[in-house]
């Protein structure tokens, strides 16, 4: 029996095998780690506990693995009070994984063997249908198929669930076609500058690249741009409005899933009927916030902790 979820989210499941390293390593160079642990993570199941711990109720659909890895992953999601019942197991390959190398300065590189990810498709649509009638909000990303996540889109948008992709990791391809079906997107300042060509790395040149998405059909776009905070942008009408929110001050230790935890604490702030801008702003709290423990899901900020560092 499934539980209405305002929040829900179609997409990766992953275990994260983490390494700790002085620096990043060079191109060819081999490099001693000074710490190797496993946690769950995959952009889809942060975003789901991101919310999840924030206290609105979220469901997630997505593709496990017959493995340890997959039970740890669903049963992990599951005591964070993540609805599951969309999570099946695919019996013909490994559950996802993620191979991530963590610097001191929190700097991070990840490599995605995204396994029983990869086989989502129309079938796992059809299990997200019955949950989009209690939804409100439906929160995408692409380390799944393209296609499925068209769908799935496609499907929010016929019931008047507001559409948010988060484009990570940006494929190859375009992803233009996608943008007619997105409410709002969501990309760090390295996707946007693969979405756009030119590099993105502050205010100005973020505003540029808004108004080329914008361009492409984006309706609305947040950029986020790491310490330095996010641009807003929409059209509304002929006009495009922008506003910049500056980043929440922290001594980040982990920048793992932080894009993540953004896209959780924005969703919760939308359904909770916060105005955008300022739900752009408790979405950068979430963000900030995740930055201070090391890991993904578990370094999501429950709400005491959120409200506590708000002011509230």
């Amino acid at each position: 029996m499934t539980i209405p979820a305002p929040i829900v989210v179609f997409g990766s499941l992953n275990m994260d095998l983490v390494t700790r390293v002085s620096r990043l390593p060079l191109p060819g160079e081999t490099l001693m780690g000074s710490e190797f642990f496993t946690t769950p993570g995959g952009k889809g199941a942060n975003q789901a506990v991101a919310a999840a711990k924030l206290g609105v109720s979220t469901a997630l659909v997505g593709r496990v693995g017959n493995d340890d890895w997959g039970r740890s992953l669903t049963a992990g999601l599951q005591t964070y009070g993540v609805e599951t019942s969309g999570v099946t197991v695919d019996e013909t390959i490994h559950s996802g994984v993620a191979i991530i190398t963590v610097a001191e300065t929190g700097e991070n590189q990840i490599i995605g063997v995204y396994g029983a990810n990869d086989r989502l498709n129309s079938s796992d649509v059809d299990r997200l249908v019955p949950l989009l009638p209690e939804a409100e909000v439906l929160l995408l990303q692409l380390e799944v198929s393209i296609e499925a996540v068209k769908l799935a889109a496609q499907a929010a948008q016929k019931e008047g669930v507001m559409v948010i992709l988060d484009p990570a990791p940006v494929p190859e391809e375009s992803i233009v076609h996608l943008y007619p079906h997105i409410d709002l997107l969501i990309p760090n300042e390295t996707e946007a500058s693969q979405l756009v060509g030119f590099e993105v790395n502050s205010i100005e040149t973020a505003t540029s690249a808004a108004f080329v998405l914008h361009d492409q059909g984006a309706k609305a776009v947040i950029i986020k741009l790491g310490a330095q905070g996010a641009l807003y942008s929409e059209e509304q009408g002929s006009e495009i409005t922008t506003a910049f929110i500056p980043a929440f001050k922290v001594e980040a230790i982990d920048t793992v899933a932080a894009g993540d935890a953004f896209a959780g604490g924005l969703g919760v702030a939308i359904v909770e009927g916060f105005p955008m801008i300022e739900a752009v702003r408790r979405g950068c709290a979430a963000g900030a916030l995740a930055t201070l423990t090391i890991g993904a899901q578990v370094a999501m900020s429950d709400r005491v902790q959120f409200d506590r560092f708000l002011g509230h």
